[in-house]
């Protein structure tokens, strides 16, 4: 018996009769409970369920007897990628020499239907240009598609609006490039995507374990846009939201769960139950929530300040990357070595970053030449 998205009846119960709990779920619960201890041993009867939310489960759901066993499956690592592109690719006609490795080196964080979703989209953009074969160049514009959304180039974007999205976009850029911990870049783009006017593709490494330096290496990358604002127009735009919504949250969870600020060391309040979402108070005092607070805006205000003083510093390079990019519309971690020198770090993500360039290159040469011939005939 395979029971999907068990949380909707195995959800814990309510400790408190009078308050959150819900009389039907609960009664289900309690019956699928009975039927579990009531399977004989030689019935032959095998319960499996699955679930993203095994944190909310009641304890008495989870114990030996019921579930004796509890598998964790994470995303796909590199290898693992590789062998799910196999599966995917086997109904596809791609060109001779592909190279998966390619692909799973370019995927990381992306789910078994992530992947799926990005040989269906590669195939799909494939035969829309009438190719006989799925190519590199297909994936890559399948993969900036899942990550990016559509390309909007028909949206109406003023002189100043695009000025400043190309600030914004070289501001991360350059702060990511010079920064040792900061995920490597791999290409910017000020082609509005989605809901983005403008867009950053990185190559994360696909670490265990995150120390403070690299946490406040991506902190000050991701306020590097609004600092280039600030600093090149003395004003800043509603274009950092995204930003300022992954640092705060950053941040947060290095001194509420991780213990990583001065004043509050080696405390955690992460609850791994799930209990805390029906709990009415937090698990501190109210002169604890003002420490974490000021904690935060210490952290998030040390990262702001250190992007604006690296910005500051490369003033030159700043505005000649936002220049090519608002000349191109879309630059390369080729352009920022130009500028600012080769990177301090080297990670096995950076290997990949050329190779995937010289095939944007190619097809950006291609293009041209396309509208090219197409306008002379």
């Amino acid at each position: 018996v395979f029971i999907d998205e068990i949380d909707a009846i195995g959800r814990a119960r309510g400790k408190n009769a009078n308050f959150s709990s819900n009389d039907e779920r609960e009664n289900t619960l309690n019956q699928l409970l009975t039927e579990m201890d009531g399977f004989a041993s030689n019935q032959g009867v095998i319960i499996l369920a699955a679930t993203n939310r095994a944190d909310i489960l009641d304890r008495a759901l989870m114990r030996a007897g019921r579930f004796d066993r509890q598998i964790h499956v994470e995303l796909p690592d590199y290898k693992e990628r590789q062998e799910i592109f196999k599966v995917h690719l086997k109904p596809l006609k791609i060109e001779e020499n592909f190279s998966i490795d390619f692909l799973a080196k370019q995927t990381p964080g992306f789910s078994g239907a992530d992947i799926a979703n990005v040989c269906n989209e590669a195939a799909l953009i494939a035969a829309r240009k009438n190719k006989e074969v799925v190519e590199k160049q297909d994936f890559l514009d399948a993969i900036d598609r899942i990550i990016g959304g559509l390309e909007k180039k028909n949206k109406i974007i003023s002189q100043e609006e695009k000025r400043t999205i190309a600030f914004h976009e070289s501001g991360h850029a350059t702060v990511s490039w010079l920064l040792e911990h900061a995920n490597p870049l791999l290409k910017v783009s000020i082609i509005p995507r989605g809901r983005a006017l403008g867009a950053a593709w990185y190559l994360p490494e696909e670490r265990q374990l995150t120390t403070t330096e690299q946490m406040l290496d991506e902190m000050s990358s991701a306020l590097g846009g609004r600092a280039s604002e600030e600093l090149m127009f003395k004003k800043i735009s509603t274009g950092a939201l995204n930003d300022l919504e992954k640092v705060t949250k950053q941040a947060y969870a290095m001194v509420a769960y991780f213990g990583m600020s001065s004043e509050i060391k080696n405390i955690s309040f992460y609850d791994s139950s799930g209990q805390s979402e029906y709990a009415f108070s937090k698990p501190y005092s109210e002169k604890t929530a003002e420490i974490i607070d000021r904690e935060v805006k210490l952290i998030i205000d040390t990262a702001y300040n250190r992007a604006k003083d690296i910005l500051t510093k490369n003033k030159d390079g700043l505005i000649k990357l936002a220049e090519l990019l608002l000349e191109r519309e879309v630059i390369f971690s080729e352009d920022l070595e130009t500028i600012f020198g080769p990177r301090k770090s080297h990670t096995r993500s950076e290997e990949l970053v050329k190779d995937i360039e010289e095939e944007e290159k190619k097809h950006e040469v291609e293009e041209k030449k396309d509208t090219e011939s197409s306008k002379q005939s």
